[in-house]
């Protein structure tokens, strides 16, 4: 109860440090800082939007002033009265004056696209008088030149339109209109339209910045696009924008996109031109913004834990530190590391006493998992050992006698070759100690034992062993090919009438070498081989060395690495495909 009793002491100090020095005022701070700090950027940005629209309408509108005196030049010329209501031969030296006229001022106001007088007798000039007429741009039928007839006197601007009255040219402009009197009766007689470049209205607008993904945009009266920077998106559905409804809009309004996504839409309404003149504002820019400003409320935030921390350490001193020291080296010991943990021990108090437990207990467990690796090894050699002494006797016994008889028969060279074979085979099964051996030595211990059967199955066996040269070196876990080949022959061939073929491919599949053990024997049903791992008697007439027994033991070595996979059709064959590392590190050999 005293190293509880101590244990809370602590943890109540640093709650009560750092609640009422820390988080009391942090928090009253950051509620009322955030929330302030949001609704002024919001007015603002709000504010900020609405001068600078204004600014963009000043603009538009000084540039709108400026090209009505340069249209109120040209309607004052006398060429034009000349040429629209003069007699024809009048008209036509009015026409060539009114071209050099018009010529000279289209070099100099590069932002005007055309100059066109267009009578109601059917008299046209447009520019210097060398471009033709299109006879299909048929003004009468669109809609802003109607309104402009309509509106009489006075100078009428149109929203942007592809202008076609140039018989080949197709400009982006707008274009302003105004009423051409005729002098005789005072009534109306023609129109002049003036094109302005559309790349001047987009300037204008584009001279102000909104944020880094706000922009402005103009309507017209009737919400007609002025101006977009995406208008071709927006004239072609891709896109859909908020036009008619900031006609009628006098404030700054919040709209929620289908995206989810705020913007502020300010707008201004422009007596001159008659157009409306909106600002788009990104709300999510305003969080950024707000963000950068609570960074500096965090700051101060911080430099308050960073007072209130010292001041728990302060408090903690002695205490803390070695329970986080404590606390690290169980931190090793969940991850396996035992033997480099041991906790410094300082002090007389309930910590000390309880890290020298700790100590105490890592030691304890160490010795305990060593003592276990040993056994385990141990285990595993005696398990290498009993494998070893399984080689059947009745193997050798029929391998002597087959020498015996070749003796006999006086085949003195297939005795020789069959002896060996047979000295190999025992010198590498029961004469090298260790639990892995190279791919080469494992084939070869397989090679011998074939080279035995086949001698003494002449008519019943034959063998291929098909291995890459590159694997040849890796190492191996020891007696798992020859109980393989040796399954293949008493359980797939023994019972074939035919001659049969065990072979033996090996091939580097990623990090993982593959050995297929393959016969063409009587195979196996589905029956069968669900229940080939089934423990089974060891037979007198061969070693008992089971598919269950090598696929335990390479589990045993290998764990999740091993691939141990059996495929058998019925008088087709069976294969055993075994996959494991190219290079293994465990065990001895």
């Amino acid at each position: 109860m005293g190293l509880r009793n101590r244990i809370s002491s602590i943890r109540v100090q640093i709650i009560v440090a750092f609640f009422l020095l820390v988080f009391s005022s942090i928090i009253a701070f950051m509620l009322f800082s955030v929330g302030y700090t949001r609704s002024s950027l919001k007015a603002n940005s709000k504010e900020n939007s609405e001068e600078l629209v204004q600014q963009v309408n000043y603009n538009i509108e000084n540039y709108m002033d400026y090209m009505e005196n340069i249209a109120q030049v040209v309607m004052h010329n006398t060429s034009i009265e000349q040429f629209l209501f003069g007699e024809e031969a009048a008209g036509d030296q009015a026409k060539a004056k009114l071209g050099e006229e018009l010529e000279a001022m289209l070099q100099i106001r590069k932002d005007i696209c055309n100059i066109a007088v267009l009578g109601d007798n059917g008299r046209v000039f447009i520019n210097s008088g060398q471009e033709e007429w299109n006879q299909y741009a048929r003004l009468e039928q669109k809609p802003w030149f109607q309104r402009a007839r309509e509106a009489g006197q006075g100078m009428h601007v149109s929203s942007s339109h592809v202008q076609n009255i140039v018989k080949g040219r197709y400009d982006w402009v707008v274009t302003m209109s105004h009423v051409l009197e005729n002098p005789a009766d005072g009534q109306m007689g023609g129109m002049l339209l003036i094109d302005l470049n559309y790349n001047v209205i987009s300037d204008l607008c584009e001279s102000i910045s909104l944020g880094k993904r706000g922009y402005v945009y103009i309507v017209d009266a009737q919400g007609g696009i002025v101006y977009h920077p995406q208008q071709q998106l927006i004239l072609s559905d891709v896109k859909k924008e908020r036009l008619e409804e900031m006609v009628g809009q006098d404030t700054s309004v919040t709209y929620t996109e289908e995206s989810g996504e705020e913007k502020i839409y300010t707008p201004f309404h422009s007596g001159k031109t008659g157009w409306t003149i909106v600002g788009v504002v990104y709300a999510s820019e305003l969080v950024e913004n707000a963000n950068m400003v609570r960074a500096i409320y965090f700051l101060i935030a911080g430099i308050l834990i960073l007072l209130a921390i010292g001041m728990a350490v302060v408090m903690a001193g002695n205490i803390t530190r070695p329970m986080k020291q404590l606390q690290e080296a169980m931190d090793k010991v969940k991850g396996g590391d035992f033997q480099a943990v041991q906790v410094q021990v300082h002090g007389e108090n309930e910590i000390y006493r309880l890290q020298q437990d700790f100590n105490r207990m890592v030691r304890q467990i160490d010795q305990l998992l060593q003592k276990n690796v040993r056994d385990e090894e141990e285990k595993r050699e005696i398990e290498m050992k009993a494998l070893q002494s399984q080689i059947n006797p009745h193997f050798l016994y029929n391998t002597l006698d087959s020498i015996i008889w070749m003796i006999e028969s006086e085949e003195p060279d297939q005795a020789i070759r069959m002896t060996s074979a047979l000295a190999r085979f025992f010198r590498q099964a029961i004469g090298k100690a260790g639990v892995f051996v190279t791919l080469r030595e494992e084939l070869e211990y397989t090679r011998n034992y074939l080279i035995i059967q086949k001698m003494r199955y002449e008519d019943k066996v034959d063998y291929k062993i098909q291995v890459e040269e590159g694997l040849m070196e890796r190492r191996i876990l020891k007696l798992v090919l020859q109980p393989l080949v040796e399954n293949a022959l008493y359980h797939g061939l023994k019972y074939k009438e035919s001659k049969g073929l065990i072979q033996v491919i090996g091939y580097p599949a990623g990090e993982r070498m593959v050995i297929k053990v393959s016969d063409n024997g009587v195979g196996m049903d589905e029956e069968a081989l669900a229940h080939i791992f089934d423990p089974k008697p060891i037979s007198q007439k061969h070693n008992g060395v089971g598919l269950g027994n090598i696929k335990r033991r390479m589990q045993l070595y290998y764990g999740e690495q091993c691939e141990f996979k059996i495929e058998s059709e019925k008088g087709v064959g069976t294969t055993v495909k075994i996959a494991v590392p190219q290079e293994t590190q465990g065990g001895k050999g």
